[in-house]
């Protein structure tokens, strides 16, 4: 029996939706007997905003300093037990993964978390980015700047916010790099501490 992980991906959806949380993404890494499952959660649109007005209006509310609250996905231990504990249950009970041996690891997608569908590059405008694409631009295929615009088919980096490395350094001419979101392989935001 094969596995469906666009099922797996809607049931998880279902699940985290019933919780007030969003699913960031999910993968399935390992074989026979080190199967895991891992679930990259946060809360849902409405529940960011209510932890980020708490946060504007409760300057002790224990919040890193210097890190912007939309970059911060709101979930607690709690919320990740609670979904595990439920979406673990419909796993089993509808035998979505083959064989009873693997491992349900569920998270927040952290502080460096990746940049996925077309809204995360609209939602993190203004954030620092590090952006890998398929072919090369400018012979160079590792950008790391602030994300400043984005049209829905284009990426635009200010290079100059960040002090560039290796190869990047040495090719740099232009500030700024227009990239099309066709072109992006993987992108995650850059944690600001």
């Amino acid at each position: 029996m094969a596995l469906q992980m666009e099922t797996i991906r809607a049931t998880a959806d279902r699940v985290a939706a019933s919780h007030q949380l969003d699913l960031v993404d999910l993968e399935f890494t390992g074989g026979a007997k080190h199967r895991i499952l891992r679930v990259f959660l946060e809360k849902n649109a409405e529940a960011r905003a209510k932890f980020a007005a708490e946060a504007a209006s409760n300057e002790e509310a224990g919040l890193p300093k210097g890190v912007p609250v939309e970059t911060l996905s709101g979930v607690t231990h709690e919320d990740c037990a609670n979904f595990a504990r439920d979406f673990g249950t419909v796993l089993d009970v509808e035998d979505l993964i083959p064989g009873s041996e693997y491992t349900l690891e569920v998270s927040s997608p952290g502080l460096e978390r990746k940049l996925l569908k077309a809204v995360d590059y609209e939602r993190f405008r203004g954030s620092l980015a590090k952006v890998q694409t398929f072919t090369a631009i400018d012979n160079n295929r590792h950008f790391t700047g602030r994300l400043t615009a984005f049209d829905g088919k284009t990426i635009m980096l200010d290079l100059s916010a960040v002090k560039q490395k290796g190869k990047a350094k040495k090719t740099q001419t232009a500030q700024t790099v227009e990239i099309p979101l066709a072109n992006v392989e993987k992108a995650n935001l850059v944690a600001e501490i």
